[in-house]
């Protein structure tokens, strides 16, 4: 039974009393929520109080309704106190006695409980939640497009309400054949989140995420995507000073990534490389870099996509600019850093500062510390606040243990 002053009456008052369909009130959330697409029948389930609108679809209802975020707390609040009240189990008590009396009218004689069993399973293969799961997978294609000249902490204020979201569709009941594309969605969007706060320098945080997101992915069965969230896992201490932490996570990732050239296993051999070169092990490195280009040269599609989840041919060359970097090949690093500017053409405000401290560091190994100081300084300088911290702080902070003199001053006064 609906409660008759809920989030139900309410919905379903405001929009009749504006004369609008359910399609048309459908298209006022899409707008609320920056055009995401949004399904009528989410709006027939909350207006009959089939489901009851969980905390992310507060505000977006707000809007679209011409309400505020309290009024809606509210509302759900009446609904969710009438639901307690009315005493589900003495509803389930009074239609079990019902459906007893008339199967014995019928001459038939009831299994207790056996109604309510079809009705669990019916309910649960109706997929009511369709909608939830084809835009979390949207959310998923949407987020892992990258930066596009977004700071970390914009980015992660986008993903906040589908965090949110996601949350609360994991803990619902799906079949079975759901569950397994979900739990993949789940780990791709947790992988997004870690990689943002890696590159913010929050390290802890991103291998919180990470684990979260490998669980998901094992729980996926996709074994692709398992590579790809260890193979990104670890790029966090491979750049925050634990190399042989680093190489052990890209050797698990290239098990799971297998033969076939893909995304995953092309990013595994330059994580190993960069890897390898900064522990010393010369040929280690070198091997992999050879097994790096021979991989990167086979992709196409979608593993060669300009995404998080791809590995193009400016990513190919800025984990070459890196390991070269760290070999002490400034010949190859300097030819991999013109080639990953060329294909930059996107703000890529991070890759640039990357790159540009990679050119710094090769000044430096090349014998001139005050162009690498000079160079390193200004690329500090001219970045937007919300660049300056986590990853390319790291890089820098990296160049100015190594110099020495007036150059390291000058370097450590933009790092203050």
């Amino acid at each position: 039974m609906m409660c008759p002053d809920g989030i139900g009456a309410l919905l379903r008052s405001v929009r009749e009393d504006a004369g609008r369909t359910r399609e048309q009130q459908a298209r006022l959330m899409e707008e609320a929520q920056g055009g995401r697409w949004f399904d009528p029948e989410n709006l027939k389930r909350w207006e009959t109080e089939k489901r009851l609108p969980v905390a992310v679809w507060h505000e977006p209802i707000a809007t679209a309704y011409g309400l505020t975020v309290t009024d809606v707390r509210q509302a759900v609040a009446v609904s969710r106190q009438y639901r307690r009240d009315q005493g589900g189990e003495r509803a389930d008590v009074d239609r079990r006695r019902f459906i007893g009396a008339a199967a014995v009218a019928a001459g038939v004689v009831a299994l207790p409980g056996i109604a309510q069993a079809r009705e669990g399973i019916d309910g649960g293969l109706r997929g009511d939640d369709a909608g939830d799961l084809a835009y979390l997978a949207a959310a998923f294609e949407r987020h892992r497009g990258g930066y596009r000249g977004r700071s970390p902490n914009a980015v992660l204020a986008e993903m906040r309400g589908d965090l949110d979201l996601l949350g609360q569709v994991l803990n619902w009941a799906h079949p079975a054949r759901d569950r397994a594309d979900l739990a993949r969605t789940a780990a791709g969007i947790a992988g997004l989140v870690a990689i943002v706060q890696h590159d913010r320098g929050d390290q802890r945080d991103a291998f919180r995420w990470f684990a979260t997101a490998e669980r998901a992915a094992r729980e996926s069965g996709d074994r692709r995507m398992t590579a790809w969230v260890l193979a990104r896992h670890a790029m966090v201490p491979l750049n925050y000073g634990a190399p042989q932490e680093a190489a052990r996570l890209a050797a698990l990732a290239r098990r799971e990534a297998g033969a076939a050239p893909t995304a995953s296993a092309a990013l595994s051999a330059a994580v190993t490389a960069r890897a390898l070169a900064a522990l010393g092990d010369t040929d280690g490195a070198r091997l992999a870099v050879r097994e790096v280009r021979d991989l990167a040269d086979r992709l196409d599609g979608q593993e060669a996509a300009d995404t998080w989840f791809g590995y193009p041919g400016q990513k190919h060359h800025v984990h070459l600019s890196q390991a070269h970097t760290l070999l002490g090949d400034t010949s190859a690093a300097y030819a991999a850093q013109e080639d990953a500017l060329e294909l930059t053409t996107s703000p890529s405000v991070m890759t640039r500062a990357l790159v540009a401290m990679d050119t710094a560091a090769c000044l430096r190994t090349d014998g001139d510390p005050t162009a690498a100081a000079e160079m390193a300084a200004g690329v500090l300088d001219r970045l937007p606040v919300a660049f300056r911290e986590g990853l390319v702080r790291s890089r820098a902070e990296a160049l100015h243990r190594q110099l020495s003199g007036r150059p390291r001053d000058h370097l450590g006064q933009a790092l203050a």
